[in-house]
């Protein structure tokens, strides 16, 4: 507790830290904007989403629908900008007023930049020895790629498997976090970011983007550039800031199944010093999935999301920024279908095809793909999120010192039919939880001297999750016959398990500390070093009560003995922390103008965890050893070159290899009160890959992107691995899997997409018509932590199109359509809880289609 009391004082810390700002400022200058516009040189058209950047800066800002732009300057003009827009060369110009005009012009030699912000400075995306991909807000409008799991499909190294919010995995070239149910004992190893904030829970990304202006998708352990350690990678995501120029935006969608999507933002001068923005999105859709006993559809979409955000600029060289959001999700669903049966070990008589035979039951279907459920347990997945955060950058010298402090809440309202069927085995499923975190980061973060930048930086983070105010697990009136284990006559006693169910309590309450540190050293123009390091210490404390409840009372002790082989009082308690030092050195050599070479190695580590979903048994003795799971020892190696083969294309290469020693992993087991799973240390995994992408830019009317993947994940060791699904039963209960594939990762995953586009006019507004096709493709992959020869999913390909007119200033339309061949596919398969043979699928959409009408201003 003294941690997180400590973190909430950090939180207070930043204003202190702005009072000492403002007292610092000898003769306070009253704020100028340096503000201009950007147009077409040959026809005089506004360019929408130019880059105007102050040149060797974090300053900047693109030009909004009026080809207006604004910046709050920290330094004396004159001074030089960066403008760059797409289809256009960049230009370079000299600024000298508060008001001016920049006039590109076209070429068709030349691809628009992309400029980043992950190494806190902004710099193009080409020049940076780190691989990452970037999505532009507008792609992310127009692809309809409203969250993480749409987003997928623009960045093939990315990997998202949901069966419900909770239940999220985000990794990065397979790794990152664990794959199936969640265990919220251990952290995330993919950092996600929205504008320098941390968002510790999973179930974030399943949420919508609001108002987005750019997502960076780093690869590779990042931990001496942000906050937390980040072992896998990091979405570093950046929303649209309020300008001092007031504007706006509306959009509506149209689409099959009920879709409707709405979004706005209205952004402006609320004084002369203070400029306000507000963004909300809503997304609803009907459900995709039939529940024959309700006769009604379920696995619908219910989101609202909302964001406010005040800008304030006392003086010429602070800027402070509070953000405050919220976004809810009330869907009925997140529901799973039995997608197929494996034969167990198990004596004929505890084969679920038997089971249900002897119960007079049957599927409502035996093709999943028909989309039919029967569950008698309602679904639901009450998903709120939101936070409040203040950030303040200040020029101090040659760089920018900025605090970002932030308090964020996380409310899991659950429902779930844990068999999948419509009988009553698990009558109720509900681990309604409540989430708090409190995180403090300050870095410095500026060029040096001529030939020395980097970040230096101190993060703090508190988090307190506890159940609310219990997780229930309860059986019904057939749960006898799932959990039969011999052919005595005593499972049949009447209401020996109807209501018979496990109450659990627990809290974690945890506290994690950094310094980090990276340099750039420029030990020629074009030979660079870059170093960095990273001590990190964290504590996590976990208490666990779980307790049963219900069935029928009796004294006998061979009815008892049967009750508890279901579920069984446990509790345990776990105080740990780990301290450890981690870093990365990175090598750049740019041969040539259009070639930039570089190699890293880094070493890094994921905390260590605690279980927190109930300990597994052997021979009756609770497996307390379990309790506190080791932290990862990540090695990481990665050779890369960016190139740009001519001055209309580029094309990267990657080669990664990554060495986990005690890898976290989630497992499954045959005990049905070890909810969600448990965690375990696998000895060694080694993941190895080759990455590709690239652009293409044909004169001023079409463009063309791919990236491909190879990536080839292994168990190098794991001798005490559960057996796989089909294996269930046997002799014993846990196996050598070493050899055996990484879940979740497809050995070759590619997109390919591209747009033609033209100037012309609808209803009188100047823009350009469009046409687009995005395709997407992933091979087969493992669905089990133990490899199974059941639980692998096919590969599938998904082609996505639109077509439209997107207006420079005005009205936009587009017509969309995704999976327009409609493929039948899984995006997770998972074993029903007792293992009783049957398994769940989480379906692909099928085809949708729609229009989108926007209005801007």
């Amino acid at each position: 507790m003294k941690k997180i009391v400590l973190t909430r004082a950090a939180f207070l810390a930043s204003f202190l830290f702005i009072s000492f700002l403002l007292a610092a400022q000898n003769n306070p200058v009253i704020n100028a904007t340096v503000s201009g516009r950007v147009i077409d040189n040959r026809t005089g058209k506004k360019l929408v989403g130019a880059t105007v950047a102050i040149k060797g800066t974090t300053n900047g800002a693109p030009t909004n629908q009026n080809g207006q732009f604004g910046l709050i300057t920290g330094q004396k003009l004159p001074f030089t900008v960066l403008v760059s827009h797409l289809g256009y060369k960049t230009k370079e110009v000299l600024v000298s007023e508060e008001f001016v005009e920049i006039k590109l012009e076209e070429s068709s030699e030349v691809l628009s930049e992309v400029v980043i912000t992950s190494r806190r400075r902004q710099e193009s995306a080409q020049e940076v020895p780190i691989p990452i991909s970037v999505i532009k807000g507008p792609l992310v409008e127009d692809a309809g790629a409203f969250n993480v799991n749409r987003m997928k499909e623009l960045v093939p190294t990315v990997q998202l498997y949901s069966s419900n919010p909770r239940n999220t995995t985000l990794n990065i070239r397979g790794l990152g976090s664990t794959f199936g149910l969640t265990n919220d004992g251990i952290d995330p190893g993919v950092g996600f970011y929205v504008d320098g904030v941390y968002f510790a829970r999973p179930a974030a990304t399943t949420l919508d983007f609001i108002d987005i202006e750019q997502i960076e998708v780093l690869r590779g352990p990042q931990g001496t550039l942000f906050g937390k350690n980040t072992t896998a990678g990091a979405f570093n995501i950046t929303t649209r800031a309020p300008s001092f120029q007031s504007g706006g935006t509306f959009e509506v969608s149209y689409g099959n199944y009920g879709y409707i999507q709405a979004r706005s933002a209205l952004t402006g001068p609320l004084g002369k010093n203070l400029a306000g923005r507000i963004s909300f999105s809503g997304t609803h859709r009907n459900g995709l999935l039939y529940n024959v006993r309700t006769e009604k559809y379920v696995n619908t979409l219910n989101n609202l999301g909302f964001r406010g955000q005040l800008l304030f600029t006392p003086t010429d060289q602070i800027r402070i920024t509070l953000a405050g959001d919220v976004s809810d999700q009330k869907p009925d669903g997140f529901a799973q279908v039995v997608a197929g049966v494996a034969p167990t070990k198990r004596p004929a008589y505890r084969q679920f095809n038997q089971i249900i035979a002897d119960l007079g039951y049957q599927l409502p279907s035996q093709n999943p793909f028909d989309r039919l459920i029967d569950h008698d347990t309602p679904w639901r997945s009450g998903n709120q999120l939101g936070g409040v955060s203040l950030n303040v950058d200040a020029k101090v010298g040659p760089g920018t010192l900025t605090s970002t402090s932030a308090w964020r809440y996380w409310n899991w309202d659950p429902s779930n039919d844990r068999d999948f069927t419509g009988l009553p085995v698990l009558s109720r499923s509900a681990a309604t939880s409540r989430h708090q975190q409190w995180t403090q980061e300050v870095r410095y973060a500026g060029n040096l001297s001529s030939r020395l930048s980097g970040v230096v930086g101190v993060f703090l983070i508190g988090q307190d999750l506890k159940t609310d105010p219990v997780h229930t697990e309860e059986s019904g009136a057939t749960q006898w016959r799932f959990s039969q284990s011999s052919t005595s006559a005593l499972w049949k006693t009447p209401g020996l398990f109807d209501g018979y169910g496990i109450r659990t309590t627990s809290r974690l309450q945890s506290f994690g500390a950094a310094v980090f540190s990276q340099v750039d050293w420029a030990i020629t123009s074009r030979l660079h070093l870059l170093p960095g390091l990273r001590y990190n210490y964290d504590q996590k404390k976990v208490d666990f009560n779980r307790q049963t409840y219900g069935g029928l009372q009796t004294t006998d002790p061979a009815l008892i003995a049967l009750k508890n082989a279901v579920y069984t009082n446990q509790a345990f308690a776990a105080d740990v922390d780990e301290s450890n030092l981690s870093g990365q050195l990175t090598l750049s050599y740019k041969a040539a103008k259009r070639f930039n070479a570089f190699a890293t190695y880094s070493n890094s580590y994921k905390p260590v965890g605690v279980n927190l979903g109930g300990l597994p048994t052997a021979n009756g003795r609770v497996m307390t050893e379990l309790a506190r799971i080791k932290p990862e020892y990540v090695t990481h190696y990665e050779v890369g070159v960016k190139t740009s083969p001519t001055p209309q294309s580029t094309l990267n290469v990657v080669f990664h290899t990554t060495d986990i020693r005690d890898y976290q992993t989630q497992v499954q087991t045959a005990e049905v009160g070890v909810n969600r799973g448990y965690l375990a240390n696998a000895e060694r995994v080694r993941v190895v890959g080759v990455e590709v992408d690239g652009n293409l830019r044909v004169h001023n009317f079409l463009t063309l992107y791919g990236a491909v993947a190879y990536t080839d994940g292994k168990y190098i060791s794991f001798k005490n691995a559960p057996v796989p699904l089909e294996e269930t039963g046997g002799e014993s209960a846990f196996k050598d899997i070493s050899g055996g594939a990484l879940p979740g990762i497809s050995k070759w995953v590619g997109s390919l997409g591209g747009e033609i586009s033209g100037y012309g006019k609808f209803l009188n507004e100047e823009g350009r018509f469009f046409l687009a096709i995005d395709n997407y493709y992933r091979s087969s992959f493992s669905s089990s932590p133990s490899p199974s020869a059941y639980l692998n999913i096919d590969g599938y390909a998904l082609v996505n199109a639109r077509l439209g007119f997107r207006a420079s200033n005005g009205v936009s339309l587009l017509f969309w359509g995704r999976n327009l061949l409609d493929k039948d596919y899984f995006e997770q398969l998972l074993p029903a809880a007792g293992n009783a043979g049957h398994y769940a699928g989480v379906l692909g959409d099928p085809r949708t289609y729609g229009v989108t009408l926007r209005y801007s201003f």
